[in-house]
């Protein structure tokens, strides 16, 4: 038996199913702070281009951690080459998503998915993890997330990683309808 098995008095489990460990991204988030100007009163302080490169290099190696085991090589391909762009040309500021975005993503219920829906960043299903968080995002109904694999992306990005809409522009509600010609304005003044 294994230390941890003996520490936690547990039985070791010989699951086939793929365990959904997830890379540490601690020194990711904490590299944001040089570079996140949200809550700073001066609006001239702009984080230098060597720490909003150092970011987009960690969510780089994040990223790639993420999608160690994902067949799907082309939105690899894709999310790493737009990565690499930013080290090389960095931003003069991310354009991120706030946390309130992230947290007001509509939320996937675990009854929905079917077995074969699976996330397009670490390609593996969705409901090989016992209690799922999964994310569906306002550009398609179909662009569904693991949370924990789509939350570093909108850290430093605004845009859907498969059809790079920005989701930071809110859609613009319809105009309310027009009134007919026969039909009375009314005047809220004489009840």
């Amino acid at each position: 038996m294994a230390s941890y098995e003996i520490e936690h008095n547990v039985k070791a489990t010989s699951s086939k199913a793929h365990k959904r460990e997830r890379p540490n991204l601690d020194t990711f988030y904490s590299s944001l702070e040089h570079v996140d100007t949200s809550g700073v009163q001066n609006s001239n302080a702009l984080p230098t281009p060597g720490d909003v490169a150092a970011a987009y290099r960690l969510l780089g190696q994040s990223m790639e951690a993420l999608m160690m085991d994902n067949p799907n090589s082309t939105l690899r391909d894709n999310l790493l080459e737009t990565i690499s762009q930013f080290i090389e040309a960095p931003p003069t500021r991310p354009k991120g998503l706030p946390a309130s975005f992230i947290d007001g993503l509509d939320r996937v219920p675990k009854k929905s998915l079917k077995k074969d829906d699976e996330c397009p960043i670490c390609g593996i299903p969705f409901l090989e993890d016992k209690f799922p968080l999964v994310v569906r995002l306002p550009c398609n109904d179909k662009h569904m997330f693991d949370l924990d694999c789509i939350q570093p992306w909108f850290k430093l990005n605004s845009t859907c990683p498969l059809d790079r809409k920005d989701l930071s522009v809110k859609k613009v509600s319809s105009p309310p309808p027009s009134k007919s010609d026969d039909e009375e304005e009314y005047d809220d003044m004489y009840g």
